[in-house]
């Protein structure tokens, strides 16, 4: 299947729930917006995820409008920037509403400057609406502006529609589950990712600071085709491991502290998600080398869990237990104040060097939409169980253990801070890591910088 195709076969299948929801209706979605960084400069564009699922187009000033049918039959509607020679320019070649049915396959094609107008007129006798709710205050001046031509039109027979629905809803629910082609692009994309932890790990040595890692990972990015990279790269020396979010600053990579970094690029328009953690000196010293391992073997015990049938947080709970385990056996948590392993997760105890769950949905977006519960109807969201695990979801696994000075802690394990994270397509046979490209074991991170 060409990629035309496979945007076709995606507005196809959203276009039967719609019908089969309310038997047909009018869905609008817009790309994003263009940003300003400073006065007239813009931040780097980057379209919206699931206007690009449904078109393929990755051009900004863009809207995709949906007519069903009751049968569920389709009928699309591309609103685009014009052809402008004076901007393109300026900006660069625009597709142009001309050329964009047989590019993009679909069957109409409009200026954007005429979005309001025929919207407007779209939605004539519609009885129901798919738009993201509560999007932006735009968004909503905009659905105003299309029921107010709408009704204007009362007396000649028109009716507005009466309904309206989170197209989001239906569109999450099909990206969370990734065909052939998106896990391709996901495994390309993961392996760029290791290559590029791979050459972090290399060039590192005492001295550097933590923005020349940084810039390495960013060169592999870019030099291997990615387009960016997928969320802003974490690059952590020393007592910055235990800052969960900390972005690559100035501080000095020193010998005997360890490095983390979680950095991933973006290729196609799809994330990928690593992080390792490795020593500056290339070699572990003994508590390090405690933590770490205890760190991947929860990775590992969560890896076993993540397999069709399960829950999405048995592979959470799974590595909890090996973290607190190790936390006890380290006299990290004291057993005696605790009575007992089950006694230390249910205190959540373990929460002041594990803070965070072990895993979220991967794909478009690194933290990618999706409940994480099932649907029930008129359930409380707390009330819902966890969704279970299928095959084509990707998830990341990353436990990980952060410890901090504190006068109850032995001052051998302060500011170690260490996270393992891989990227898991859930498979029929249980999962399959894309991004073991990098070293994960202590020993082999250890011959590599080395080498």
């Amino acid at each position: 299947m060409n990629k035309t195709n496979i945007y076709q076969q995606r507005r196809i299948a959203l276009a039967k729930q719609i019908s089969s929801k309310t038997g047909g209706g009018i869905a609008v979605v817009s790309t994003a917006p263009e940003l300003t960084r400073n006065r007239d400069s813009e931040f780097p564009y980057r379209h919206d995820s699931d206007f690009y699922y449904l078109s393929g187009f990755e051009e900004p000033g863009a809207t995709l409008v949906l007519k069903v049918a009751a049968n569920g039959a389709l009928e699309t509607h591309l609103f685009c920037r014009p052809k402008d020679p004076e901007r393109e320019i300026w900006d660069g070649i625009r597709l142009g509403p001309e050329a964009a049915p047989e590019k993009l396959g679909v069957e109409f094609a409009h200026s954007n400057h005429e979005l309001d107008q025929k919207v407007g007129e779209l939605l004539a006798d519609q009885d129901a609406v798919y738009i993201r709710l509560a999007e932006s205050a735009e968004a909503d001046r905009r659905l105003r502006h299309w029921m107010k031509q709408v009704r204007g039109q009362a007396r000649a027979g028109v009716n507005p529609p009466s309904e309206f629905h989170d197209v989001e809803a239906f569109i999450h629910e099909m990206r969370l589950f990734k065909d052939a082609h998106e896990i391709d692009i996901m495994r390309k994309a993961a392996a760029i990712s290791a290559r590029a932890h791979i050459r972090a790990m290399q060039i590192c040595k005492p001295g550097m600071r933590e923005y020349q890692l940084e810039a390495e990972l960013l060169h592999e990015f870019r030099n291997s085709g990615a387009q960016s990279v997928a969320y802003n790269s974490i690059v952590a020396g020393g007592e910055n491991t235990c800052i969960l979010h900390y972005r690559a600053g100035s501080t000095e990579l020193r010998n005997g502290e360890l490095c983390l970094i979680d950095a991933g690029c973006e290729l196609d328009g799809y994330a990928s998600d690593i992080t390792r953690t490795f020593p500056v000196n290339g070699k572990f010293s003994g508590p390090q080398r405690t933590l770490y391992d205890i760190t991947l073997a929860a990775q590992e015990a969560a890896v076993a869990m993540t397999k069709p049938g399960n829950t999405f947080m048995q592979p959470h709970e799974a590595a909890l237990r090996v973290l607190t385990q190790g936390l006890l056996d380290e006299k990290l948590l004291k057993l005696a104040d605790l009575g007992s392993l089950d006694n230390a997760i249910e205190s959540g105890a373990y929460r002041r060097f594990y803070m965070h769950r072990t895993s979220h949905w991967l794909g478009m977006d690194v933290h990618d939409v999706g409940s994480y519960r099932e649907t029930i109807e008129n359930a409380d969201q707390a009330d819902k169980p966890w969704r279970i695990l299928q095959s084509g979801m990707v998830i990341t696994v990353e436990p990980g253990l952060y410890v901090r000075p504190a006068d109850d802690v032995d001052q051998a394990f302060w500011n170690i801070g260490i996270r393992i994270e891989d990227d898991a397509v859930v498979n029929d046979s249980g999962c399959e890591l894309i991004s073991r490209g990098a070293p994960v074991k202590a020993d082999e991170i250890e011959a590599l910088m080395k080498s």
